[in-house]
């Protein structure tokens, strides 16, 4: 390990892995990352473990407060303030971590209410854009791969779909965990780098209810929609307007 990447602490690595970092601090932590294999693979790590906490836990934080915590608190007479304490700090973390403003263009329908589609869509947009080396598994150059391998492991027909005249090249895609079950991502970037992200998942029903819903997870926005058999969700740092065109090309592109 070089020099340089020693002085990477394990702190900042992870900051980066969880696109914490701005500026300056996330361009020298994501160059090292780059530049040496060793601490490539420690971010790795760090990015598969961070997965695996998600997928493990993520769901508690949408169960409301515990009735027996709540018990506890008030039969050992804490102050009031006390027992507030202990539900604040209870939604503030489903808040920080979960915590989505959603509305919608159409009728609302649920989507696997265990498991957000706009929230999860959101973490992996996070997770992914930044990477300089390995922002995909499969690269745009193997299109016809990238498709086929996805749709296998969703058991659904699954297509990058072709979004060039609003600006965007195909990237490539990866194959992501969603609570024991296989998700895909696709990602574009335009021409001056900036990078969207496109998350599928099955839904476990078909439906043709295709409105689109928008939500908001700090900087990123996210655009969702259900067809058929798969739910999508479009995400970017792109003003909602211009995310939600993006979304409508995808949808024609992906029913001509």
């Amino acid at each position: 390990m070089s020099e340089k990447s020693k002085a990477i602490s394990e702190d900042e690595l992870q900051a980066c892995v969880d696109a914490r970092l701005e500026g300056p601090r996330h361009d020298r932590v994501a160059a090292a990352v780059a530049s040496d294999p060793e601490l490539a693979q420690r971010a790795e790590q760090l990015r598969r473990l961070t997965d695996a906490m998600h997928a493990a836990y993520d769901s508690v934080l949408d169960e409301p407060v515990p009735p027996e915590m709540l018990r506890t608190v008030i039969n050992r007479g804490q102050a009031p303030f006390l027992r507030l304490a202990a539900v604040v700090a209870w939604m503030t973390i489903g808040g920080v971590i979960g915590g989505l403003i959603v509305s919608s263009t159409g009728p609302t329908t649920e989507v696997v209410a265990e498991r957000p589609l706009p929230r999860e869509a959101a973490y992996a947009h996070a997770v992914y854009v930044p990477e300089v080396r390995h922002p995909v598994e499969v690269g745009a150059d193997e299109r016809a791969h990238l498709n086929a391998w996805l749709s296998k492991r969703l058991a659904a027909t699954v297509v990058a779909p072709d979004v060039r005249e609003a600006g965007y090249q195909l990237v490539g895609g990866r194959l992501l965990p969603d609570a024991g079950r296989p998700a895909a991502q696709f990602m574009y970037e335009d021409a001056e780098g900036a990078r969207i992200t496109l998350y599928v998942r099955g839904h476990g029903e078909t439906t043709r209810d295709t409105a689109l819903r928008h939500a908001e997870d700090g900087n990123i926005s996210v655009v969702y929609w259900l067809d058929g058999s798969l739910a999508y969700a479009l995400a970017g740092s792109v003003e909602r307007s211009r995310l939600e065109t993006i979304a409508e090309d995808m949808y024609r592109a992906l029913n001509p």
